[in-house]
């Protein structure tokens, strides 16, 4: 499966996130803001990777593709929120920082914290759904489907074919 191309929405996300805190602040968007943006897309692409491919090692067990999605959405959900939280109050600190070179300080720690803050609140719901459709059109246009709930009730193999004869055998 080929993820390139794949992460422009999380960035976007990070990135609207981190300048609205940064406005609401009212910081600039300096040199050190943009280093904390550089950060946040290292982060975010961690996050969006252990969904993505655990929904795929899922797929690869036989799983559908809904149900790898959600599954691989509730199995990394903690992990997720836990690495984020953890992330977000290890800056807290840098935002609000007092004294010499605070203000280079504020607009790392601002933006990282609004940053994760939007990645991890939206991302939730879009990483999952931008995998949903971008796996579903590549079975469709690579021509064939992946493992899916069966359509024939469980057990119906068994059941007579006209005829007489069983099925399958």
């Amino acid at each position: 499966m080929d993820l390139a191309g794949r992460g422009d929405d999380r960035r976007a996300v990070r990135i609207l996130g981190a300048l609205v805190l940064n406005w609401l602040r009212g910081l600039e968007n300096d040199v050190y803001f943009q280093i904390g943006l550089l950060v946040l897309i290292g982060l975010g692409a961690k996050n969006a990777l252990l969904r993505v491919t655990f929904a795929v090692d899922l797929r690869k067990q036989g799983k559908s593709l809904m149900d790898a999605t959600i599954e691989a959405g509730e199995m990394r959900l903690r992990p997720i929120i836990m690495t984020s939280l953890a992330f977000v109050l290890g800056v807290l600190p840098l935002a609000v920082a007092m004294g010499v070179g605070a203000n280079s300080r504020h607009s790392i720690g601002t933006g990282i914290i609004g940053g994760m803050l939007g990645e991890t609140t939206l991302a939730m719901l879009y990483v999952p759904l931008f995998f949903y459709i971008f796996e579903s059109l590549t079975e469709r246009l690579a021509g064939h489907k992946g493992p899916t709930h069966p359509a024939v009730p469980p057990g119906a193999h068994d059941a007579p074919a006209p005829g007489g004869e069983e099925r399958g055998k």
